[in-house]
């Protein structure tokens, strides 16, 4: 394998598998000479890949984990299974997954061959989720196109349907993407409306970038979540809601949405909830119940009446009998 680049990229594809390889079985996996080989380990080191060598008869190479993160040789299969992934997590608002895999998504498609692009879409269609809360999900080609967008410092055009079900026609500069666990939001400064506003990125159809780069404007708020929370509070009420969960803190964190606050300890097998809220209270009683342990609301009223609702009506399934 006389070319140099190529030949590179298949090694760097090969030590990327966890195993460590004998010089030998490189050399011959790649038809090179031994002495070729370690001078190829050199240029990668070169390039920043942590490859690391151990002598002795079992010795090899193996590449190790580094201080930065290199560029990654992904074969068809694992790139496929990446997107997939990435594109499921993104579409239904995962608690946790942010924007970052957002990010991750726009640049793998981007580079994505057509015929990885094809049994990425194929498998996104004759795959059907099971997802809760509210199913308002997102396609994730709506998040990668407004990401490349916010990115990039370019103009977006997309349809946009109102909470009344109303649909207009935006044209905005996009700035980030934020994730509640539950839904996606975009925060965008809308040129017609010369105001800065936010869209639930489930209710946003035929998004497309315009081409046209823009300066980024000075955003009226220390980041964008902070930004959205505002927006939020103005459209729906808060509430603070309070309760003892009899479980370890650590336990109920691992079991509660992430928008519902963060327990604090009481003692070792005991903890507090305490947060300000603006999800409906039916759903704040409902992820309560979830947590499995025993717990008291404290707060708001309308949180106890709701949890004396949900009780009754599960004991009354419960003794239920059929025909």
């Amino acid at each position: 394998m006389s070319d140099t680049p190529a030949r590179l990229l298949n090694l760097l594809s090969l030590l990327q598998t966890p195993r460590e390889w004998p010089g030998s079985e490189l050399a011959e996996r790649l038809g090179v000479s031994s002495r070729t080989i370690r001078r190829d380990i050199e240029r990668l080191r070169d390039l920043g890949y942590p490859v690391q060598a151990s002598m002795g008869a079992e010795g090899g190479y193996r590449l190790a984990a580094g201080a930065a993160m290199p560029p990654l040789v992904l074969d068809d299969e694992e790139a496929v299974a990446i997107a997939v992934g990435l594109r499921a997590g993104a579409g239904h608002a995962v608690d946790g997954i942010e924007e970052a895999s957002v990010r991750a998504l726009a640049k793998l498609e981007q580079v994505l061959p057509s015929r990885l692009r094809h049994r990425v879409a194929a498998l996104q269609a004759a795959t059907v989720p099971l997802v809760g809360g509210d199913g308002a999900s997102v396609d994730p080609r709506t998040l990668t196109v407004m990401a490349s967008a916010a990115t990039g410092h370019e103009r977006l055009r997309f349809a946009y349907r109102k909470g009344d079900g109303t649909g207009t026609r935006r044209l905005v500069e996009p700035h980030q993407l934020v994730s509640t666990g539950r839904r996606w939001y975009l925060v965008a400064y809308d040129i017609d409306r010369d105001d800065w506003r936010t869209f639930r990125v489930d209710r946003v159809s035929e998004p497309f970038a315009t081409g046209a780069r823009f300066t980024p404007r000075e955003l009226p708020a220390a980041n964008a979540a902070e930004f959205m929370s505002r927006s939020l509070s103005r459209l729906q009420p808060t509430y603070r809601v309070v309760a003892t969960l009899h479980a370890p803190a650590a336990f109920v964190a691992a079991r509660l949405q992430s928008s519902l606050g963060t327990p604090v300890p009481i003692d070792e097998n005991t903890c507090r909830l305490d947060a300000t809220v603006a999800d409906s209270l039916e759903w704040v009683a409902f992820r309560l119940a979830l947590i499995d342990c025993e717990f008291e609301a404290h707060e708001p009223p309308e949180l106890v009446d709701h949890l004396r609702d949900l009780g009754a009506r599960i004991t009354r399934a419960a003794g239920a009998t059929g025909p």
